[in-house]
């Protein structure tokens, strides 16, 4: 063989070597992205019965905590170190989920489910209802929230758009649990929810 196809073949393998060492082994340590002290939930597009309208409902997680923290796995041992590297065993006790639900066309999805309600669509708004459930391999049990702050305009001025800081406060809550804000209509049925897990 040449020099140059010698040559050819030596550049190979050792891109070949340098892809397999890049590659995550049992004995390596993978950092995935970090959290940040807001994080979106997701969101949800409904129309409301009789009246038509469409409602869009957009979630996002607030704990001011979970700056900076993020995934370290070794193999299949994951878990979660805060920004200073320390392990984090259990949520952090105060977290919120901030909530808009608007009347406005803001998001190009169409309605994912239909809803009947009484109310008028500016009134259903803010009668909206707020709990959590928690589950924890099999079990699930549910919490109501330490408070429901509205921001921005007061609810006496009538408003196409009503934002939501639904509060909760929970000790001992392990990171493996998962969390689901239920967003309820007037009537407490169901209307949308939002899930976060850090595990």
């Amino acid at each position: 063989m040449s020099a140059f196809g010698c040559g050819r073949l030596w550049v190979k393998a050792a891109a070949l070597a340098c892809a397999v060492a890049a590659l995550p082994g049992a004995g390596q340590w993978q950092t995935g992205a970090g959290f940040h002290s807001a994080t979106p939930a997701g969101y949800a597009v409904v129309r409301l019965q009789p009246s038509g309208a469409l409602v869009a409902v957009l979630g996002l997680f607030e704990c001011p905590e979970m700056e900076g923290a993020r995934h370290v796995s070794q193999g299949l041992n994951a878990r979660i170190v805060t920004a200073d590297g320390v392990p984090l065993k259990q949520f952090p006790s105060h977290f919120s989920f901030r909530i808009t639900a608007t009347l406005r066309k803001t998001l190009i999805d169409g309605p994912s489910d239909t809803l009947m309600t009484t109310e008028d669509p500016q009134q259903f708004l803010l009668k909206l209802g707020f709990k959590l459930k928690i589950y924890n391999g099999l079990e699930t049990r549910e919490v109501v929230p330490q408070s429901i702050k509205m921001i921005g305009v007061p609810a006496e001025i009538a408003y196409d758009e009503r934002v939501f800081r639904v509060s909760f406060e929970l000790e001992n809550l392990p990171v493996t649990d998962r969390i689901v804000l239920l967003v309820l209509s007037p009537e407490d049925e169901p209307l949308t929810h939002f899930s976060f897990g850090l595990l």
